[in-house]
């Protein structure tokens, strides 16, 4: 896996003023932080941060970081966060990793064909749109795909139905249920069931 580069510089000043000054200036404030360092404060391109964030491998892009043009880190994206109008990036936290130990990630859940029971007339319900595994960080996944064509109706797939790549584990009980056809009398009961939930949240 080729890494992202993104350069970074430390900066000392923290608030709110000094971070509108800096993304007057064109950058934007960050933070790295893990493998038992304490968090140090940096400046960014949003331009870098967003190419990654939109590349393929998005938030689980595997990234150089370059601190003053002298130290290099591997990092991922952590949290981020954009202005609710203008779509800029405002912030970025990096999370330090080592190439050699484990991660955790979400990566995408992708189904491929069309199951032979919504040609039946069912109703192909996807439960989980990205799955979490566990891998070293030059393994993860751009995507995961499962071909659903021999699917019947009131067929599921289920977590131990995934074909993973080598080296990468998925963190769901084996019998866990990613997707399933169902009628459309019970597609719409469980749609009717999931209205009702998110208006008992409200």
């Amino acid at each position: 896996m080729e890494l992202s580069k993104v350069s970074a510089t430390a900066r000392a000043t923290k608030g709110k003023g000094p971070a509108r000054r800096l993304r007057a200036s064109g950058q934007i404030p960050a933070v790295t932080y893990g493998k038992g360092r304490a968090a140090r404060s940096l400046a960014v391109s949003p331009e870098q941060v967003a190419d990654v964030l939109q590349s393929e491998r998005g938030v689980n892009s595997v990234i150089e970081l370059e601190v003053d043009g002298k130290e290099k880190l591997n990092v991922l994206i952590g949290e981020y966060q954009y202005h609710p109008v203008t779509r800029r990036l405002l912030h970025a936290d990096f999370i330090e990793v080592d190439l050699n130990d484990p991660v955790e990630v979400k990566v995408p859940l992708e189904l491929t064909g069309k199951a032979q029971g919504v040609v039946m007339g069912g109703k192909l319900q996807q439960v989980f749109l990205e799955v979490p595994v566990r891998c070293v960080p030059t393994k993860i996944p751009t995507k995961i795909l499962h071909d659903v064509t021999e699917l019947q109706i009131e067929q599921q797939v289920s977590a131990a139905d995934l074909k993973l790549p080598e080296g990468v584990e998925i963190l769901l009980p084996p019998k866990k249920t990613l997707a399933t056809i169902a009628t459309d009398r019970r597609a719409k009961s469980a749609e009717d069931e999931g209205a009702e939930d998110e208006k008992k949240k409200k």
